[in-house]
């Protein structure tokens, strides 16, 4: 299926593609990618302007959720900003603000949903140990009860704009129960290291926790009923996930459309060799697919249904494979011209597969839905 979109959405969707095109086309990318990387924080509050971070948040703290299936909106940009590779922390910001939304304290919303909303502040999520693993039973960050406050240690990898986040939201294990805790970048103790990335316009790094001592009011929700919000968080982060991964898929498999009409081979364009035919007829199903597997994770998460998280480990365990297929076969079909450093494929390329890794892989999402084709079999994993 494809989500019938109301005048609304189509118009919300229309304007961010108009404002990345004038603010931050596949040219400026590779721009930010010359100096480094990263984003602007005055073009990231334009964006937020537009409403990119403020679907999740109540409309008491300056957000718009009292819109239907806010989620499907944050989605749209999502996939939107796919097909333009565009940096920004859209997803780890939206993330933080359905947690506080849903389980913040009244001090916590009110004092970090409105700059969320704004863009004044930038948050992120730090769900991934070190040790890998994406799934709340593998945290081992632990939380120590000390002073009146809690201590965390661990080490969590990779997170995205960890570097450019204000706050940060962690995971941890309090006397073995889950909870999360929302902890100032400039906090004692806790230390940021970038890590190498292959896509040029986003930043991961290494966020080290030693003895990090936070007060009873970074807590955020309860102790031992966090498990839950932290699948719906992990669901959240799927959808928003495979929804850039297939706007980019998308834009790549246009881009090769046309560049097939307008290259010649023997006199005759490529486009008319049935056998590319029929390479194009399966990247149009497998990108259609991706489309119907990503909207119907979006409603079911949207709409906190109980199969949700279900629906977004099959989303991502299908687009997380053909996303990357897709471009990759793109580049084969542009020749010699796709796999050259001045061509834009590469940035797709990059983006789409760092996106495959992030927040599990395919074979990692099949073994917890259950597949009995690969269930244990963790090696067929190529870990690209």
């Amino acid at each position: 299926m494809r989500l019938d979109l109301s005048a609304d959405q189509e118009l919300f969707r229309d304007t961010t593609r108009r404002f990345l095109e004038d603010s931050c086309p596949v040219l400026g990318v590779r721009a930010l990618a010359d100096a480094g990387g990263g984003f602007d924080r005055a073009w990231w509050r334009q964006g937020a302007a537009l409403g990119w971070t403020s679907l999740l948040v109540p409309d008491e703290h300056g957000g718009s959720a009292s819109m239907a299936r806010g989620l499907v909106d944050v989605a749209l940009v999502a996939e939107v900003m796919g097909a333009f590779v565009s940096p920004g922390p859209l997803l780890p910001a939206n993330v933080v603000a359905a947690a506080l939304a849903a389980s913040g304290s009244s001090e916590q919303k009110a004092r970090v949903l409105p700059g969320l909303a704004s863009g004044e502040l930038v948050a992120s999520w730090c769900l991934a140990e070190a040790a890998g693993g994406w799934r709340p039973d593998d945290v081992s960050t632990t939380a120590e009860r000390r002073d009146g406050g809690f201590v965390l240690t661990g080490v969590k990898s990779p997170v995205e704009a960890a570097d450019d986040a204000d706050l940060l939201l962690v995971p941890a294990r309090v006397d073995g129960e889950l909870a999360q805790f929302l902890v100032p970048r400039s906090a004692p103790g806790l230390e940021i290291v970038p890590l190498r990335c292959l896509d040029l316009v986003r930043h991961y790094s290494e966020v080290r926790l030693s003895g990090v001592a936070v007060p009873t009011g970074a807590l955020v929700g309860e102790i031992g009923r966090t498990a839950a919000e932290v699948e719906h968080l992990l669901a959240v982060a799927l959808v928003l996930q495979c929804a850039e991964a297939t706007g980019a898929a998308v834009r790549v498999l246009e881009l090769t459309v046309e560049y097939s009409f307008d290259r010649f081979s023997f006199g005759r364009p490529l486009a008319s060799y049935q056998a590319l035919k029929h390479r194009f007829a399966d990247m149009r199903l497998w990108s259609e697919s991706c489309q119907a597997t990503t909207d119907a994770a979006a409603v079911a998460v949207a709409e906190r249904r109980p199969d949700a998280l279900h629906l977004a480990r099959v989303a991502k365990a299908y687009v997380g494979d053909h996303a990357p297929a897709i471009v990759q076969d793109c580049i084969q079909l542009h020749g010699s011209i796709g796999v050259t450093w001045e061509h834009d494929l590469h940035l797709y390329l990059r983006r789409v597969t760092v996106d495959r890794a992030v927040f599990g892989t395919p074979p990692e999402h099949r073994i917890a839905l259950g597949s009995p084709m690969i269930a244990g079999s963790r090696e067929e994993d190529d870990g690209t």
